[in-house]
């Protein structure tokens, strides 16, 4: 038997949801007259408190227009976040964006970092200085362990890029978990910001597809850029209906959080790895090696050899994700089956 960790993209769709997208009503969607699709993204803009959205094939092509919506060649990106080291350069490769990296430790710059990096609208005019345009938030933070964003932090920060004079585009590729982690609509969350890009994938659970949502003007620039981009697709409502069911299930998110405190309890109790089950803000644990000389990578391959299937996330970190893959049982079983190798 295995237990699925390593991510909650491998979320698999269950029968009512394979029925759902087999039964769709559909069109051709780059013609705009796909009903289904219609349909997802009216719900999605509604769910993030937006005027429009756009159903795009992957949260990775949802942030690529973030970006170049708000930001152009030789502008200045200030980010801590997934868009830096997993989305294969994409603000420079593909728009010469330039990113100007924030540090903090779990993702989330203070206020007073930003206004320290970024400078006032009257320094910006200097022709030496990269034109600073974006401010990125991820939320919740991935590297971080699943890591929420406080709300007044998250509003402070927002504050503190306009008063720089830049646009504010979240990467919510979980940002449903954040809402219910804070128990507050998606739509708070974003309420003050520009755009938000969010999957219908992770734990919400559709087998593909995000959505990126903003006022309606800019969605349709976001429109032209999915064209660009090669993201425009037929009868997209296979896909959207997935997505409609996955929007349906956001309070499920609910018990992997739980199922994700159950691990992390657990794991504490092993000798072989340092677990701090105070930090599980969401569906993420992580546990790092506690002996000298052992690895992540090690680990993991131990783990794998007994069905317990984790992720390393640098040398000597490993992440659990939770998602409808792994039940309580299944953490129960997963721990009894990991115990030999963590103890």
């Amino acid at each position: 038997m295995t237990w699925e960790f390593r991510s909650d993209t491998f979320t698999r769709p269950d029968a009512a949801m394979r029925r759902a997208m087999a039964e769709a009503e559909v069109g051709d969607d780059v013609w705009g007259e796909d009903p289904t699709v219609h349909l997802l993204e009216e719900r999605a803009a509604a769910a993030v408190g937006k005027e429009a959205a756009l159903l795009v094939p992957s949260g990775t092509m949802g942030n690529a227009i973030g970006v170049r919506l708000h930001a152009g060649q030789g502008d200045g990106l200030y980010v801590r976040a997934h868009v830096v080291e997993n989305e294969g350069g994409g603000p420079a490769a593909l728009w010469g964006v330039l990113v100007r990296a924030l540090a903090h430790p779990r993702g989330m710059p203070d206020p007073a970092h930003l206004l320290e990096r970024v400078p006032t609208p009257e320094a910006a005019q200097d022709p030496h200085v990269a034109r600073p345009r974006l401010a990125w938030i991820e939320q919740t933070v991935g590297a971080a362990g699943g890591a929420v964003w406080p709300l007044d932090h998250l509003r402070a920060y927002v504050a503190a890029a306009r008063e720089r004079g830049l646009a504010v585009h979240v990467d919510g590729a979980r940002l449903f978990n954040a809402a219910v982690a804070l128990g507050v609509p998606a739509a708070t969350l974003v309420a003050d910001v520009d755009t938000v890009q969010f999957c219908l994938s992770k734990g919400l659970g559709a087998p593909v597809g995000s959505v990126i949502a903003g006022d309606a003007a800019t969605i349709q620039r976001a429109r032209r850029l999915r064209k660009l981009l090669g993201g425009g697709m037929r009868q997209a409502g296979v896909i959207a209906a997935a997505g409609l069911l996955a929007l349906e299930r956001v309070d499920r998110l609910a018990d992997d959080h739980a199922n994700a405190r159950e691990l992390a309890d657990g794991l504490a109790a092993c000798a072989r790895v340092a677990v701090d089950p105070a930090a599980v803000a969401s569906n993420m644990v992580l546990a790092t090696a506690a002996r000298p000389g052992d690895d992540a990578a090690t680990i993991c391959r131990e783990l794998a050899a007994v069905g317990v299937l984790a992720s390393k996330i640098d040398p000597r970190t490993v992440r659990f994700v939770l998602c409808s893959e792994v039940d309580r049982a299944g953490v129960r079983g997963a721990l009894s089956a990991a115990a030999p190798v963590l103890r």
